[in-house]
């Protein structure tokens, strides 16, 4: 405690916070940083017992007063427009609690809108950490309001692409408006940003292969799943009725490859429980956001597969299946697997648990082994863009998944999961405007994975706070955010708002900086 609360960190703490330095005891900060600097600093009982006597405010207290800057309570809408800025929503499952106590307070308040100390603690208590590293921009997008600013840019370039034609070998699909056009992404930390037609149910089509893929690898692990699939890019197009010297597919990403994958989910159930499964994985990868169903595409797929009946038949004559496998039956389930429905907010989560190993970022739960997240990441990067895999590598970098339906899934390791949906597909039956949107992106921010190879001139990195470089952190319990807020000074810079439909306010709102920025 010497070392944190000595010389000109002592004073800060003491005249930004002394508010919240209240103790049991009645005695002063002054009287109590005395006391603490005759404490070794390893003592590490008696630390914690200082701390619960109120050496150190809680991350409550140091909350409250930097939002309330000397008023007695706090408007509900300034907390919650604060909040959105740094990315959260206030329908994330993490903070169910705290919103579900900030609605109950409104209903039974008088005055309605207004929290005071106790209140305040009350509401956010349960989800502290998470809400003290949003404020205090510890998040893998510090600067989230500007990066989401750019990504409306790059949406409205894509927008006024007027190439391409809608699919129409899948009658169900040819229903789609040309003109759709929406992109969705989810950090790792859960921030989220949507714009567009973001709420519009598709079908994920090719977009599931790599996501079925994970399962099973999840499920059998790498090598007996590659007993029956390659690794290699194929240079065919992806309905092709050919296979590699082994008589394998060559990858997980054509369709004789996801076809073979598909047989060994949950191999020997029936399909009805091998749906139920895999949409389960779907919802948890999702955060349980939107997964349905679209049974007229399931109906016009079955209807009109005659390529993949023959790719069926052609997979059996090889031996290709599993010892007990009915084609028919691997056919249906692979068409009902395509004809899942998701909205570009959900897949967006579904590609954050990728990005983030394997975890929902808005649940915080395991759902893929590190192995499986590992593989499908890097057979998306070589062959998850049809016959334009090896462009995509070169020009963006990133491991991603495209669909007929107009879906690209991207990933960007550790840092973010995007869905971008647009129905017109180039001659290769990627989307137009999604190319578009994934090539500018990464011509504007560094996410192509050698974009941070030393020496090279570099693009905007929004990992970074205000231009610096950004240290990682690392996980950050209640006691080292407690100390880390305590003894760095902490401003709020005015940012403006702007109606919606949740706060038609514009009352005058603050975001919190570090000390950085006090110039």
């Amino acid at each position: 405690l010497r070392r944190h609360l000595g010389g000109g960190g002592r004073r800060r703490l003491l005249g930004a916070t002394s508010a919240a330095y209240s103790t049991s005891t009645g005695s002063s900060p002054e009287q109590d940083g005395a006391a603490a600097a005759n404490v070794t600093a390893d003592d590490s009982a008696a630390e914690k017992k200082r701390q619960k006597a109120g050496l150190l405010p809680s991350l409550e207290d140091l909350l409250f007063y930097t939002i309330a800057e000397g008023q007695e309570r706090i408007p509900i809408h300034k907390f919650i427009t604060v909040l959105k800025s740094t990315g959260l929503r206030t329908s994330d499952p993490r903070l169910k609690e705290c919103m579900d106590m900030l609605r109950t307070n409104v209903q039974a308040a008088s005055d309605g809108v207004l929290l005071d100390k106790e209140l305040f603690k009350k509401c956010v208590g349960s989800n502290i950490v998470l809400l003290t590293q949003a404020f205090r921009r510890k998040f893998v997008i510090p600067d989230f309001d500007i990066f989401s600013s750019h990504i409306d840019g790059l949406h409205e370039i894509a927008k006024k692409m007027t190439g391409g034609k809608v699919a129409d070998y899948i009658p169900q699909l040819a229903k789609f408006s040309p003109d759709l056009w929406g992109v969705s992404l989810c950090t790792v930390d859960g921030q989220r940003h949507s714009v567009g037609d973001t709420k519009v149910p598709f079908c994920l089509q090719s977009c599931v292969k790599p996501l079925k893929y994970a399962v099973s690898v999840h499920d059998l692990g790498t090598e007996h799943v590659h007993k029956y699939v390659g690794k290699e890019p194929s240079g065919l197009r992806f309905n092709k009725l050919f296979l590699n010297e082994e008589d394998k597919p060559h990858n997980p990403m054509v369709n004789a490859g996801a076809i073979v994958v598909t047989s060994l989910i949950k191999h020997g159930l029936g399909n009805a429980e091998k749906f139920d499964y895999v949409t389960q994985f779907l919802n948890q990868m999702a955060g349980n956001e939107y997964v349905g169903f679209n049974n007229a595409t399931f109906q016009s797929e079955r209807e009109t597969g005659d390529r993949n009946f023959a790719i069926g038949y052609y997979l059996k004559e090889k031996k290709c299946f599993p010892e007990g496998s009915d084609m028919t039956g691997v056919l249906d389930f692979y068409f009902q697997l395509c004809s899942i429905e998701v909205t570009c907010e959900s897949a967006s989560v579904m590609a954050a648990t990728l990005a983030n190993g394997g975890i929902c970022p808005i649940t915080g739960e395991r759902v893929l082994s590190p192995e499986a997240v590992r593989n499908t990441l890097s057979l998306m990067h070589s062959c998850g863009m049809y016959d334009f895999s090896g462009q995509f590598a070169f020009h963006v970098g990133l491991p991603a998944k495209s669909g007929v339906s107009g879906g690209i899934l991207l990933v960007v390791p550790n840092v973010m999961g995007i869905m971008c949906w647009s129905p017109p597909l180039d001659k290769l039956g990627n989307s137009v405007r999604g190319i578009q949107f994934c090539q500018d992106l990464v011509s504007l921010f560094n996410f192509h994975n050698y974009d941070n190879l030393r020496h090279f001139s570099k693009k905007h990195d929004p990992r970074r706070e205000g231009g610096e470089v950004r240290h990682s952190f690392g996980s950050m319990d209640y006691e080292s955010l407690q100390k880390e807020l305590a003894l760095n000074g902490i401003l709020w810079r005015k940012v403006s708002t702007e109606p919606n439909e949740e706060d038609s306010s514009t009352t005058v709102v603050y975001r919190m900086q570090g000390p950085a920025v006090r110039n």
